[in-house]
């Protein structure tokens, strides 16, 4: 049985930054949990999985464990992606991590109005940008246990 500092995160990252991709992919390597990443670099294509549509012929059998997502994406907004996971009844409790260098309030403000679990803002330093990473995985790892 998996403790709760063992148990392997499903995380579904939507990220159109190929540098920030990179960054993430090499954090979750870098803590060495076994963790798995799923990368979507548009909104729509990410909904698309979770919602089993377009070239998803049906919705994934269990949900990531928690999902990043950038707010500035092509195609769809992460505040966009955020509303259409909020409203789905399959999704709608799913853990979202807003992981965006807005550091606007109303930026801020409308992702809380529209169910978002955390907001940060990427740090601009390397190390910090890591940390960061790091922590929030750890985070959500420890504290949102299924029962």
């Amino acid at each position: 049985m998996e403790t709760r500092n063992e148990r392997r995160l499903e995380i579904l990252l939507i990220e159109d930054n190929q540098n920030d991709v990179e960054l993430f992919l090499n954090v979750v390597d870098w803590i060495k949990m076994g963790d798995k990443v799923r990368v979507f670099l548009d909104g729509r294509e990410a909904l698309d999985f979770l919602h089993g549509k377009g070239d998803y012929k049906k919705p994934p059998e269990t949900l990531p464990s928690v999902v990043f997502i950038d707010l500035k994406m092509p195609l769809i907004s992460g505040h966009e992606v955020l509303k259409a996971i909020r409203k789905d009844k399959r999704t709608k409790t799913l853990p979202i991590v807003v992981f965006t260098s807005s550091d606007q309030e109303k930026d801020i403000g409308d992702t809380y109005k529209s169910g978002v679990n955390s907001y940060v803002v990427k740090p601009v330093q390397f190390e910090k940008y890591a940390e960061t990473i790091r922590d929030l995985i750890n985070y959500w790892r420890n504290v949102n246990v299924p029962p």
